[in-house]
């Protein structure tokens, strides 16, 4: 009478089961998931922005490499303080500036100091004093007011002023 013998099942080696895992569809399974969803943060969630100019100096370093969260705006809206890309011309071209006026207040500049609706307002990102002068400005209702942290620069050479809310992308990340 002739008896069989199995033949002893080899187990995965240690790479194996470290790279692949010891199931391999399963592992595939999570490969495309992750790739599925690395491609729609890239895409649609996060944009990467590269800064160039003094404007947001020091808080922001020119040249340096930030990402804006497109979807930061969708439960609330900005706030003050926050650090915004606004899109003001064109596709490519955006604007990284701090929010400082909010729908339906006045901002105006004296002195270097900032006022909403009269009351000066507490800047600790500044960190360079300014002479900026100007009077006081009545935001719309989907309107802010925006300007970057370096206030040494004259106000001439600074881009800030009102946007519409439509043309805030996201917030700033880094």
């Amino acid at each position: 009478m002739e008896t069989m013998t199995e033949a002893p099942v080899e187990s995965p080696s240690l790479l194996r089961k470290v790279v692949i895992g010891r199931d391999p569809k399963r592992t595939m399974q999570r490969v495309v998931i992750l790739i599925v969803v690395c491609f729609v943060i890239a895409k649609f969630v996060l944009l990467p922005i590269q800064i160039s100019g003094p404007s947001m100096l020091p808080t922001y370093n020119e040249h340096g490499v930030n990402f804006v969260n497109r979807v930061a705006y969708l439960f609330h809206e900005p706030r003050r303080g926050d650090v915004v890309a606004i899109r003001l011309a064109g596709p490519s071209i955006m604007f990284m500036k701090r929010i400082i006026g909010l729908p339906g207040e006045t901002v105006g500049f004296h002195e270097g100091h900032v006022y909403i609706n009269g009351k000066l307002l507490n800047e600790p990102y500044v960190k360079f004093s300014c002479s900026w002068e100007h009077e006081a400005r009545a935001l719309g209702p989907s309107e802010y007011y925006f300007v970057g942290d370096n206030r040494s620069m004259p106000q001439v050479d600074h881009t800030e002023g009102k946007a519409a809310r439509e043309r805030i992308v996201g917030k700033v990340l880094l």
